[in-house]
């Protein structure tokens, strides 16, 4: 096989962070996980997402939105338009 070696200079704290998350993953290094990553950039199979967390919502809130959910589902405050003027006129008053 014909192989290279790539470097990647990087603070010791974030290495060993990944090969924390690379063994929590199942891999059994942080080049195994590599390995996969760049395969996959190289085929254009690999997505990237960076995403926010989720902020959880109080108790008081949770339960509003569980009670709002629920009567959707019944068909229970919700409005119907025929035109956009009338959702306009709605939306104003």
């Amino acid at each position: 096989m014909n192989t290279t070696i790539l470097q990647i200079p990087m603070p010791k704290s974030l290495k060993q962070s990944a090969q924390e998350a690379a063994n929590e993953y199942g891999f059994s290094s942080l080049q195994a996980l590599l390995r996969v990553i760049l395969t996959k950039l190289s085929r254009r199979e690999l997505v990237v997402s960076i995403e926010e967390p989720a902020i959880p919502l109080s108790k008081k809130n949770e339960e509003r939105y569980f009670r709002m959910s629920r009567d959707f589902a019944k068909g229970k405050n919700i409005k119907g338009f025929s035109s956009v003027d009338t959702l306009m006129k709605d939306l104003r008053s």
